[in-house]
This record gives C-alpha cells, sequence and structure tokens, in this order.
C-alpha cells in the first residue's frame, strides 16, 4: 500500500481527480492524507466535500480552518463572507451526511510506522508529539461530542493568544484549535500572531513561521494551510514538509508519496 499526502484542496475537485489519476492512485491499494481546508475559495466545495466522502475508507483527513467555518455557518453560529463558496453545501439534500462526518475528522494523523505527523497549520516547538495527541484528541472530543453545539459560539476568537497548560474550558479548546488550524507566525513562548498571512516577510516583529523553531523530536511533521509559502517552508528543519501549493488561487495542488518522498503537482485549471 502507498501513502499519499495531499495539500488543501479549497475546492478544487477537478485538479484532485487529476491529482488522483496522476499518482495512479486505487482505493483499496493505497491510502490518501489530506492536510485540511476540504472546501471554500474554489468553485466546487459541494463536488470536494462529496468526493472525499466516497473515499473516506481509503482517506484520512484533518480539519483545516475552512472547514470549521463551515460548520460554524452550517450550524448557525457563523455568516457568509463575500468571498465563500460554501453555498452549495449548505443547500444539498446530504448535507446532514456530509457535515456530520466533517466535524468528526481529527486535529491530527500519526503513521508510527512512516514516522510521521500531519495537521493542518503544523505543531508548535514547545508541544511534544505526546502532548499533542493529548490536545489533538480534547479538541476532537469536543468538536464531535453533543457539547459541539453549545461549544461553536465559543470556538472563535484571537485570545488567548498562547496556549499554556493551566487553561480551562473554552479558552482552553479555543487556544488548541487555533493551533492546529490558524497558527503561522509565533514567537519564542509560542503565542501566535494571528495579523500576517502572507509570506515570510511579513512577520511582525518578534515573531518567526512555527517551523523555524527547533523541536525536540524527529517525526516527519506534514502540513497545509499556508498557501503563500507555495509548497516550501524556508528555514525548516530537514523533517518538516509544506504541502499547500496555493491551488486556489492558480498554483498547483500537490502529493508526497510518505514511501519515497516523491512529489506530484498538477497545474490549477484556469477560472471562469
Amino acid at each position: 500500500m502507498t501513502t499519499w499526502v495531499i495539500g488543501d484542496l479549497h475546492g478544487c475537485c477537478h485538479e484532485f481527480d487529476e491529482l488522483l489519476e496522476a499518482i495512479d492512485f486505487v482505493p483499496g491499494r493505497d491510502h490518501l492524507w489530506i492536510t485540511g481546508d476540504l472546501v471554500n475559495r474554489g468553485p466546487q466545495s459541494l463536488e470536494t466535500l462529496r468526493r472525499v466522502y466516497e473515499l473516506r475508507e481509503h482517506a484520512s483527513v484533518v480539519l483545516g480552518n475552512h472547514d470549521l467555518h463551515l460548520l460554524a455557518v452550517a450550524f448557525g453560529h457563523g455568516r457568509l463572507k463575500p468571498s465563500d463558496t460554501l453555498m452549495d453545501i449548505l443547500e444539498a439534500p446530504d448535507r446532514e451526511t456530509l457535515l456530520e462526518w466533517l466535524r468528526r475528522q481529527p486535529l491530527m494523523v500519526e503513521s508510527l510506522i512512516h514516522q510521521c505527523v500531519m495537521t493542518h497549520a503544523g505543531l508548535p516547538p514547545q508541544w511534544s508529539l505526546e502532548r499533542a495527541r493529548q490536545y489533538a484528541r480534547e479538541g476532537e472530543e469536543m468538536l464531535s461530542s453533543r457539547q459541539f453545539l453549545e461549544f461553536l459560539p465559543h470556538m472563535y476568537g484571537n485570545e488567548p493568544a498562547r496556549f499554556e497548560p493551566a487553561l480551562r474550558g473554552n479558552d482552553r479548546l479555543r487556544a488548541i484549535i487555533n493551533v492546529f488550524t490558524r497558527m503561522r507566525f509565533i514567537d519564542e513562548h509560542g503565542t501566535l500572531d494571528f495579523s500576517a498571512k502572507e509570506g515570510l516577510d511579513s512577520a511582525p516583529e518578534g515573531f518567526s513561521p512555527w517551523f523555524c523553531f527547533e523541536r525536540g523530536d524527529t517525526s516527519r511533521l506534514i502540513f497545509g494551510h499556508w498557501a503563500a509559502l507555495e509548497g516550501r517552508a524556508p528555514g525548516a528543519q530537514a523533517n518538516v514538509r509544506s504541502l499547500d501549493g496555493g491551488c486556489v488561487w492558480g498554483g498547483v495542488l500537490m502529493a508526497m508519496n510518505l514511501e519515497t518522498d516523491q512529489v506530484v503537482t498538477v497545474a490549477a485549471k484556469a477560472r471562469t
């Protein structure tokens, strides 16, 4: 079995299908990892979500910030933005099935065989893998629980900007989810900056990309989320890999073979 890791899809279903063909993906023989943000911004959010759902037994998906935005809007605790492309999902006859499956997806996927971890935005150097597993489970348990609807109004916010083990309740869960799904620049203490979203030269004073800080473990770490990096992570340790090629912005959709590190890309299709 070959495991392929694919970067953020963002509703680019045509490119997703083309990439699956390019890597000769065979369900039952091969397995997919997807770095999250299945939906939004691109033109085929519903088709993409349905396609991944069809492959669900053969795919491991982590939640991204746009996936969480869809859930918040769908369950009445968020507002559509002018740039959103989620209405087709919200009006779909199978929306309940798709959304219930989506909210039960993890924040972190790990393979001990490949010594590899995947999250949407990354992992801060202050977290060991053991701690990251614990925090991921806390967030996942809430998002898949009966208390999900009660938590949604409290999921958004930039405070606290730094996760502390002493945090409790909604503040703790919000900080955990922000790290897994929104992190880009941090300071040496692990404080997140939420204002800068462009390339590395947009770093606020005192902040650096999270992947430029040395980690204590040697597991490979794969992330998406940061389209401006175009699938690169300059200054990162050798075991860190960015796979968001910015397909929805005219870049490429990327896949990496976990066994060989081979990278396959397909170019974004022209938008009309």
